[in-house]
């Protein structure tokens, strides 16, 4: 038998730091992790300091040089910038290194396109690969056919590349169509959970800090878990029972990254809007990582775009068990949380302190009952188990006394007062 190895694709990533040196060298470590995840392996890095990137080419004409040189030293198969690229800087750059050219964002969505699993995830993907190829068709269908696909071809946005542009719209529309269908059935699931005042609480976070590792150890999710950016793309929400036997919705998000291509807010804002509805935002954060505090600030920049601003958070430093000492005497500081914590979700440190803090968020938002409930009206009781909390039940001569917390709407109920 004869071993068929896949050819692995060397790349060599690009950038223009037109500010900040620090953060653009944290950009591009990120871009070769992303490579990474896709499949590829960098082979080199450039990065160009200029007052503004090249409308043309992105990179100016010695940059060029430079990279051109690169790749025959290397060998590398591709090169990937660190921003998205205009139609024309594309087709131009391609033209000048007679290679592969890709972004940031053809990786992203190459990404995605390989880790979405439901109906709803592959729709969203393949809505953001027309979009963004749409306007990119010439350029893409020369280059991918010389160079027999790789990373930027997966997915369902391969075979559309041969489509004339009337036809990509025709899908597109298509898709749209298909997202509002699902996007209507998100509608009235959410609107269930509303009416049954079950809290929820949304997961969110930048990709890779943990999200999926958390709700998984606090509730048994069974969701992946990987060392990888983007291991899960779809939504998940299961329920978490608390030590008082109250009961809360969590939801897993899809993480976030800088850059994130606004074809993808577009396409999964749907999802992206489980945020949107809950009742509390748990900001998981990956303390072990250098670029913590961009990270946070990537977080809380797209939460406001969602139009979340508004939501109280917990943070989560998470990871802790991978700092020196584990974590002692890390300050934990999130000027924009109401609480921070600082936990281990693999394992499983600081949940008691999770389920200690989701209780005393949900009865800041319920009404202390303390009474005694004939025997003739023991539905009252029932009323207080499925949607507060019941902390005391004495059954004495004259009926059963209560004492728990309440939602407020529920409080006129089970107290009997106008």
């Amino acid at each position: 038998m004869e071993n068929i190895e896949e050819l692995q694709e060397k790349v060599i990533l690009i950038a223009v730091n037109t500010k900040d040196e620090t953060e653009t060298k944290e950009s591009v470590d990120e871009l070769e992790e992303l490579a990474k995840t896709a499949g590829a392996i960098t082979v080199g890095k450039v990065i160009q300091n200029r007052e503004m990137i090249h409308q043309k080419t992105y990179i100016g004409k010695g940059k060029i040089e430079e990279v051109r040189d690169l790749i025959y030293e290397t060998k590398a198969t591709g090169v990937i910038c660190d921003d998205e690229l205009s139609p024309a800087q594309l087709h131009n750059l391609e033209m000048e290194l007679d290679t592969k050219v890709m972004d940031r964002t053809l990786i992203i969505l190459d990404i995605f396109a390989s880790r979405a699993m439901t109906s709803e995830g592959k729709i969203q993907v393949e809505l953001a690969q027309l979009k963004y190829r749409l306007a990119r068709l010439v350029g893409l269908r020369s280059s991918l056919s010389r160079l027999g696909g790789g990373i930027g071809t997966r997915g369902p946005g391969e075979k559309k590349l041969e489509m004339d542009r009337r036809l990509v719209k025709e899908r597109i529309s298509q898709l749209n169509r298909e997202l509002n269908e699902v996007k209507r059935h998100r509608e009235v699931i959410r609107k269930q959970r509303m009416e049954s005042t079950q809290p929820v609480v949304a997961i969110v976070g930048y990709t890779n800090a943990g999200k999926s590792t958390l709700l998984n150890s606090l509730t048994g999710a069974k969701v992946l878990e990987e060392d990888k950016l983007f291991a899960t793309l779809d939504p998940t929400t299961r329920m978490l029972e608390l030590d008082n036997k109250e009961q809360i919705m969590l939801t897993d998000t899809v993480g976030f990254i800088r850059k994130l291509p606004h074809h993808l807010v577009d396409a999964f804002r749907s999802t992206l809007e489980e945020a949107k509805y809950a009742d509390l935002i748990l900001h998981v954060v990956d303390c072990s990582n250098p670029q913590m505090e961009s990270q946070m600030e990537t977080v809380y920049e797209t939460l406001e775009a969602l139009e979340v601003g508004d939501k109280p958070v917990f943070t989560l430093f998470n990871k802790v068990d991978k700092l020196e000492n584990e974590g002692v005497g890390f300050p934990g500081k999130d000027v924009r949380a109401k609480k921070t914590l600082l936990i281990s979700a693999r394992e499983q440190r600081g949940f008691g302190e999770i389920k200690k803090l989701l209780e005393d968020f949900l009865h800041e938002k319920q009404m202390y009952v303390e009474r005694l409930v004939p025997y003739t009206e023991t539905g009252i009781i029932q009323l207080v188990r499925k949607y507060g909390s019941l902390l005391e039940e004495d059954y004495q001569d004259g009926g059963i006394f209560i004492r728990g917390y309440i939602p407020k709407e529920y409080y006129t109920k089970v107290t009997g007062l106008i």
